[in-house]
Parts: C-alpha cells; sequence; structure tokens
C-alpha cells in the first residue's frame, strides 16, 4: 500500500535551512516526494511512503526542524494528484 499526505508546515520555516533539513530526513527515511516554499511563508511537503507509520515518522520529525526553524503548525491532508515520484527532491 502506497501513502501520499501533503503536509504544510508553518512558522518560521523559511530562510533556516527547513528544506534541506526535510529533504535529509525524506530520503533517509525511503521517502519519495518533494518539498517547496510557499509563498504565504509556509513550507509544503508531499511525502510518499509505504504505510501510515512511515508517514507519521516523517510529519513528528518535521515538526521538531532543523535547531534554527521554529515550527508553530502542522497540517496533513491526503494528496490525491495522479502522480509518480521516483526520489525526494526540493522544488522551487
Amino acid at each position: 500500500m502506497t501513502v501520499v499526505k501533503r503536509i504544510v508546515v508553518s512558522g518560521l520555516v523559511q530562510g533556516v535551512g527547513y528544506r534541506f533539513f526535510a529533504e535529509r530526513v525524506a530520503r533517509s527515511a525511503g521517502i519519495k516526494g518533494f518539498v517547496r516554499n510557499l509563498p504565504g511563508g509556509e513550507v509544503e511537503v508531499v511525502a510518499q511512503g509505504a504505510s501510515e507509520a512511515e508517514i507519521d515518522a516523517l510529519v513528528e520529525t518535521l515538526r521538531r526542524g532543523p535547531r534554527s526553524s521554529l515550527v508553530r503548525t502542522v497540517e496533513i491532508e491526503d494528496y490525491a494528484e495522479p502522480e509518480v515520484f521516483n526520489s525526494f527532491e526540493i522544488r522551487y
């Protein structure tokens, strides 16, 4: 079973290395998808994993963020876009 979630992280998450942190954590966990900055100051992570537990573990790490960040909220929803991910990347 493949699980794909859209995760929107808000707070002090742009300009502090958050995307690079998310990329490193996701790749080390075998998660595929992407991370990008949103115009409103949030960071969006689309994560594709083998199970809900795998995605939940990623979300817990994203809640902490890198030391230079300050995560205020994390919103999670199903990602319904028909896209196939082969790796995890930073999108600009």
